[in-house]
């Protein structure tokens, strides 16, 4: 396969990104245990898997190669070899600490071929689903009335927070919630196995097993010596540490980490929620993130140290003085308006996927803000969204970019 792994701006043409079109997994989702899953909504998944089918049109018809998660784990698991070894760490992170239900599950997704194994690891398992042989612990004998011996992973169509490429790199993210936890064990053997990653030099800047958690929505890659990383309800100061010293120390492009201290809560979930690059000066925005903000600007210092800068600062300042730019058009959601920014907003209003200067995909049901883009000179390409946005994600979330052209 050829592939270059590069992103080295937030608006250069995509080239390349990986997504995974909603499952099973999203009809396992119960009002009991929505926010267990992260969940507010069920959505129909017949409809969402249109709707998702509609964003990788749009991808391909312009240019785009889309490639799918749960396609490249197949061909990663075409090896009995590494099939095993996967079964035996997915279950392991998955709590599974009986004997009896750990060699029940075991055999089961050992019986399957690597796509239905796959897909059924995605969907979770029920109980009733796997027999289990013979009780071997008291806990066995007094199972609880908990539905799933394995949890669904609904969030899996989000495939910005896992994973990161960062430059020619790429961070292995270490998820906040637990039920998103084990979504980065797929990444991390797409990155270890596939040819495409295999094949080439791809320095891992931030492993998923660090103790610190950081998600690729809190990633905005600005330019090719800037990014912008939100300390977030998700993203740790410590995990943003650890990734600005391998940035550092692996001679990357990258420069300067800007740190966006926003509130810790999950209508600023993550920096692409409220805050998202759409050409070369143009960024939309939650109006609640316009400043003046607590920015800590972090820059290597000598002998493999970290310098730190803190100021108080608005946002189109700070992004003019670090693109070097004559100046930033900050485009508010719902065009500032009260009503109008918050329940555009609820539909990721802001969180847009430029897939080249000036061009972005974005949901179709925040028409205000879509209109005052295209005013603005931005080319809109909508997308349905009655159930894909039940996830609380946009366009941007969707997706994980593999490669996008360099910009000047």
């Amino acid at each position: 396969m050829d592939l270059n792994i590069k992103v080295t701006s937030e608006i250069g043409k995509l080239k390349k990104v990986m997504l995974h079109r909603p499952g099973r997994e999203v009809e396992n989702l119960v009002p009991e245990y929505l926010g267990r899953l992260l969940f507010d909504d069920i959505p129909y998944l017949k409809v969402a898997q249109q709707e998702h089918d509609g964003f990788a049109d749009i991808l391909k018809n312009n240019g785009v190669e889309v490639l799918y998660l749960e396609e490249l784990l197949t061909q990663v698991f075409e090896s009995n070899e590494i099939k095993e070894k996967f079964i035996k760490e997915f279950l392991k992170e998955s709590g599974v600490t009986s004997a009896a239900y750990y060699e029940a599950l075991s055999d089961y997704f050992l019986s399957m071929l690597p796509r239905d194994m796959i897909d059924a690891m995605m969907t979770g398992v029920r109980r009733g689903e796997v027999e289990i042989k013979k009780a071997t612990s008291l806990a066995d004998i007094m199972m609880d009335e908990y539905p799933f011996f394995l949890d669904p992973m609904p969030n899996l169509y989000f495939t910005r927070d896992p994973g990161a490429i960062i430059g020619n790199g790429i961070s292995i993210n270490r998820m906040r919630m637990e039920a998103r936890r084990r979504e980065t064990l797929f990444i991390k053997y797409v990155y270890k196995y596939h040819p495409m990653f295999n094949n080439l030099l791809v320095p891992l800047w931030y492993d998923r097993d660090n103790t610190f958690a950081i998600e690729g929505g809190d990633i905005l890659v600005l330019s090719n010596e800037v990014l912008a990383i939100g300390c977030s309800e998700r993203t740790m100061a410590e995990g943003i540490e650890d990734l600005a010293k391998n940035l550092f120390d692996g001679n990357s492009s990258f420069k300067k980490i800007l740190v966006f201290e926003i509130p810790k809560k999950r209508a600023f979930m993550h920096l692409d929620t409220v805050f998202t690059m759409v050409d070369y000066d143009k960024f939309t925005i939650h109006p609640g993130i316009e400043g003046p903000l607590s920015i800590y600007e972090v820059t290597s210092g000598a002998k493999g140290t970290l310098k730190f800068k803190h100021n108080t600062n608005r946002l189109d300042k700070t992004l003019k003085t670090a693109l070097k730019v004559d100046g930033v058009d900050l485009i508010k959601c719902g065009g500032g308006d009260l009503m109008i920014a918050g329940r555009e907003q609820w539909n990721d209003g802001s969180n847009t996927l430029a897939i080249a200067p000036g061009v972005v995909v974005t949901y179709e049901r925040n028409y205000v803000t879509n209109e005052i883009l295209e005013k603005k000179g931005i080319k809109v390409l909508t997308i349905p969204s009655s159930e894909l946005s039940r996830g609380r994600g946009g366009p941007r979330c969707m997706s994980m970019p593999l490669e996008r052209e360099d910009i000047k």
